[in-house]
């Protein structure tokens, strides 16, 4: 995909899932975990067309819900281990896998939004 018959966009998700520009590819997307820089160093692009509000947060949840749930119900179902040891293996994988998915899935969220234009509120009445 290119914009304005520029050089090509790179992919989305290798950008996203580094935390880079979504035009150039090479600046930093981020200033934290979770915050986004201003603009990009590089091409100078501003990032308030950014929003990714809840999307990647309300995916985590299902994804990581579903491994770390179906992976306790299994482990029930398959060897009864005690209490305790449910704890000691699923509370920490509930902590850990959302904190590592959730900066890569909304680093491809906001660059997804570039490419296609994403922008808050755009609604046009029939």
């Amino acid at each position: 995909m290119t914009l304005n018959n520029e050089k090509p966009l790179p992919s989305t998700v290798r950008t996203g899932v580094l935390g880079r520009c979504p035009r150039c590819g090479e600046g930093k997307l981020f200033s934290g975990y979770l915050s986004l820089e201003k603009g990009c160093t590089e091409c100078g692009l501003d990032y308030d067309f950014a929003d990714s509000a809840d999307g990647p947060a309300v995916f985590i949840m299902l994804i990581a819900g579903l491994i770390v749930g179906g992976g306790a119900m299994v482990t029930e179902v398959l060897y009864q281990p005690p209490y305790w040891l449910h704890a000691v293996i699923w509370l920490p994988l509930a902590i850990i896998l959302p904190l590592l998915m959730l900066r890569p899935l909304k680093g491809w969220w906001v660059n997804n939004q570039f490419v296609r234009d994403a922008r808050e509120g755009r609604h046009t009445d029939l």
